[in-house]
């Protein structure tokens, strides 16, 4: 066994990789987790986030570690970001980070080590089993709630989004800026390194939930799950205004431009009618109002509808950044019409009486703007298939 864990820390040593451990008030736990710790690897970094019980006297009386305080508590994101900047600092390339409470068991890190031997800069992301004894329902609840919206802002299906066990490729975090610091900290950082492209791989691990009576949980279910809620609705929005639309048109070629068009128009069995249909139904789901969902939107109502979902889908994206004012301008436009308002609203005389107002009649005038785009787009379609197609068809006969 002596020798096994004195490969582990050669490997950890000779792969550029440390331990961060962040805690807030487990002076019961963090002694027993970091003497544990120490047994596998030499470089370890523990976050005090602010500690109000024994834990500060522990830390110090524990001799070859890193400990990094400070008197107020951030939350375990800061605690995680602070250590990231420390250890990449001192030059380490990875690191493991482990959770105070004692529910992780040490024997996995050289899983980990094995995954991103065979994965340079990816990140490796502990997996429960969520069903397992004492788990806590709060948490089952949280998680699947998290691992639902993360695959709808990144395309990833990750089964525990929230385990604190993981190994981060420092490297790749120094580029990203983080705006959360608490507990919604675990799943930001997952969403914004798949955005950014880097390689999320799961690793099964052990865990272990003490009895509800012995347990020490800083999870609060109303705070938290408001914070990660709130992460959610911020993370789709940026996913499906920007990120989403961005990958589409950045992945575009024109082989793959000239595909799109034969497998969906110009060799298509459906008829020109209801290809139409999509496009326009697409353009109308692009302009009316329901920021951030939508594309979802869109190709769900596709699905139902039976047309085409992947042209309502691309038509869907008329609201990228560069058209937006368009839109706003010809939905404020057509409200203002059809109220008899103003065209575009006084800025300089804005109320809340006058914001209600204007936000009637954007809404009602974005629903117009839509219908009256949807429509062109329809016939503009309909009439240029009836030509291009004709003209493919009597080619076709001639040969």
């Amino acid at each position: 066994m002596e020798n096994n864990i004195s490969d582990i820390k050669k490997e950890l040593k000779e792969t550029g990789c440390c331990i961060i451990i962040p805690t807030y008030n487990n002076s019961k736990t963090i002694g027993k987790v970091v003497s544990d710790a120490k047994s596998y690897c030499d470089d370890i970094y523990i976050v005090n986030d602010g500690s109000t019980d024994d834990t500060p006297t522990i830390l110090a009386s524990i001799q070859g570690i890193t400990v990094i305080g400070y008197d107020t508590n951030r939350g375990k994101g800061y605690a995680i970001q602070k250590g990231f900047k420390e250890a990449a600092k001192d030059g380490f390339r990875y690191a493991i980070t482990i959770d105070s409470d004692g529910q992780h068991f040490l024997d996995d890190i050289p899983l980990f080590i094995e995954k991103i031997k065979e994965n340079d800069d990816a990140l490796i992301v502990g997996i429960r089993n969520i069903n397992q004894e004492n788990m806590p329902s709060k948490n089952t609840f949280a998680n699947k709630f998290s691992n639902f919206w993360f695959k709808v802002e990144t395309g990833i299906s990750l089964p525990d989004t929230q385990c604190g066990f993981r190994l981060y490729p420092l490297r790749k975090m120094a580029g990203l800026t983080f705006f959360t610091n608490r507990y919604e900290f675990e799943l930001e950082v997952l969403v914004r390194s798949a955005w950014n492209g880097v390689q999320i791989i799961e690793q099964p691990i052990k865990v272990y939930y003490a009895p509800k009576e012995e347990r020490v949980s800083h999870f609060k279910p109303l705070r938290d799950f408001t914070r990660i809620s709130i992460l959610n609705t911020i993370l789709v929005l940026v996913a499906f205004l920007w990120v989403k639309p961005f990958h589409f048109f950045h992945s575009l070629t024109r082989e793959r431009i000239r595909q799109f068009f034969r497998d969906n128009f110009t060799d298509s069995k459906e008829s020109n009618a209801r290809l139409a249909s999509a496009a326009g139904f697409g353009i109308f789901m692009g302009i009316v109002p329901f920021w951030g969902y939508q594309m979802i939107l869109a190709y769900a109502l596709a699905r139902i509808l039976k047309i085409n979902k992947w042209i309502t889908l691309v038509a869907s994206n008329i609201s990228l950044p560069p058209f937006i004012p368009f839109i706003l301008f010809g939905s404020y436009a057509c409200g203002g019409f059809l109220l008899g308002n103003d065209m575009i609203p006084d800025i300089g005389s804005i109320s809340l009486a006058s914001v209600q107002q204007d936000l009637l009649q954007y809404i009602l005038g974005s629903f117009a703007f839509a219908i009256l785009c949807g429509a062109f787009t329809w016939g503009v379609t309909y009439l240029t298939l009836s030509i291009t197609r004709k003209k493919k068809g009597k080619k076709d006969n001639s040969k």
